[in-house]
């Protein structure tokens, strides 16, 4: 069983958050024909962009790192909002990925909605691998803006389509009882 926690974000995870960047943009970098000084400026323009954007739309989101056995693995932003739940960014390191970890944190967040009668939503790349992740859990897509959908979850749409297993239960466990320790913080 993994320890899954998540923490408030600091001004001293700048340096992990935009390595974390960078390793969500690696394969579509790879397919420019930038040099490395390029690629890297761009990179880090586009991180203070979207940090920047997020901060000031969704000033009472909770900006969270994911912490794995103790050590930093990821992000989860969330902004609740009376009526839904909406995912701005869930993502993790490479060696993190593909381990259950981003899905756990899924299942929390779609335990509190069901709890509190909410929806779940996020926007997601139209070609984005995790778009099967959030088909599985019960994501719907509502609109379509041509480069992104935005995907729903909601109780009535989704009748619970997943059998939770022994990797589920533990999982969800653990990233609910982090998510319970921080929701505090977050105002949620």
């Amino acid at each position: 069983m993994l320890d899954v926690a998540l923490r408030p974000e600091t001004p001293e995870d700048v340096p992990l958050l935009r390595e974390l960047y960078v390793s969500t943009r690696a394969e579509e970098m790879a397919a420019v024909p930038w040099d490395a000084d390029g690629k890297d400026a761009f990179l880090r323009m586009q991180f203070e962009l979207q940090t920047t954007h997020y901060q000031r739309a969704y000033p009472d989101a909770a900006f969270q790192i994911v912490a794995v056995e103790g050590r930093p693995a990821g992000r989860l932003y969330v902004h609740r909002g009376e009526k839904d739940i909406h995912i701005l960014d869930v993502s993790l390191l490479p060696p993190y990925r593909r381990r259950g970890i981003g899905t756990a944190l899924l299942r929390a967040l779609l335990d509190e909605a069901r709890g509190s009668g909410r929806s779940v939503s996020l926007y997601v790349e139209r070609h984005n691998a995790a778009s099967c992740l959030y088909e599985r859990l019960g994501f719907r897509p509502v609109a379509d803006d041509g480069v992104y959908l935005r995907l729903e979850w909601r109780r009535t749409m989704s009748a619970e389509l997943t059998i939770p297993d022994a990797a589920h239960t533990t999982h969800a466990a653990s990233a609910r009882k982090a998510s319970n320790r921080v929701a505090g913080t977050a105002g949620a």
